[in-house]
């Protein structure tokens, strides 16, 4: 547990910075949050939402199938596998019902650490996301490039345990980090950084099942200055390294332990997968 070290914490918080706002780029949270029909985005957000939905259209009921995801694998996580804390990384605007309340819904004692680099996210969770009475919420300004910032941060590290297993949920961030940034180093530090029966939750945008069309979106957001990358599904599998996928794998992402059955799940275009740290 070397990187939940508090005697790391001022350097890395030194190095890593306090993020910026800019109204006038298009941030992937509050496009995230157009497709999710909420009001927090700009209209440099909603430009790119609708040229991206012109390549996909069905981008808006995928953020809806990956939001379902998230309340799936929680509420699993809690009940079958006996997570009581979780780390959210790139936890995006607060569109409810948010992770802690799916899991404090099942046990109230829950506590949850939503890590996040954009000043207005970090603004809206602050305000908005109020924890259950027996457990714990608190809101991490950091940047996933900077894995060591975040474990070792003072909040983090009176929130979260160190000697129980935590769940590291990464949904929809990895396509924002470049292969350059070497993502899968970045996971695997996160991955060394918990105790055996901890669990990671991971979904990712992917070009293998609809090339041309999500090509076409990664484009529109790089012609716009956002960094989005769609990965194949060796390359997501990637971010779990050893650890063993939960049933049933990895998957389109409304296939992952749905509640009904779906119509055509390859329209997702996101891979989702949980898997334990043995």
């Amino acid at each position: 547990m070397t990187a939940f070290s508090a005697a790391e914490s001022a350097v890395a918080m030194q190095a890593s910075g306090p993020p910026t706002f800019n109204a006038n780029v298009p941030h992937f949270a509050r496009v995230y949050d157009y497709w999710s029909g909420g009001k927090d985005n700009f209209a440099v957000d909603r430009e790119l939402g609708e040229v991206m939905l012109k390549a996909v259209p069905g981008l808006g009921s995928m953020a809806a199938e990956n939001r379902r995801f998230v309340h799936r694998s929680t509420r699993d996580l809690v009940v079958h596998e006996g997570i009581r804390q979780f780390i959210d990384f790139g936890c995006g605007l607060p569109f409810a019902p948010n992770l802690h309340e799916v899991a404090q819904h099942h046990v109230p004692e829950t506590r949850v650490v939503y890590v996040d680099n954009d000043p207005l996210v970090l603004a809206h969770a602050r305000a908005l996301l109020h924890s259950h009475p027996a457990g714990r919420i608190e809101v991490v300004g950091a940047d996933l490039r900077d894995p060591a910032a975040i474990l070792s941060h003072p909040v983090l590290l009176a929130t979260v345990d160190r000697g129980r297993p935590v769940g590291l949920t990464v949904i929809g961030t990895l396509m924002l980090l470049a292969d350059d940034d070497n993502p899968w180093s970045l996971v695997e530090q996160l991955r060394n950084a918990v105790p055996s029966g901890s669990c990671l939750v991971v979904s990712h945008l992917t070009v293998d099942f609809q090339p041309a069309e999500v090509s076409a979106a990664v484009t529109a957001a790089g012609d716009a200055g956002m960094t989005l990358v769609a990965r194949t599904r060796e390359e997501v599998r990637r971010f779990f390294g050893s650890w063993e996928l939960l049933g049933p794998g990895l998957v389109p992402v409304s296939v992952w332990r749905p509640d009904l059955p779906t119509a055509n799940p390859v329209e997702a275009s996101w891979w989702a997968g949980v898997a334990r740290k043995p």
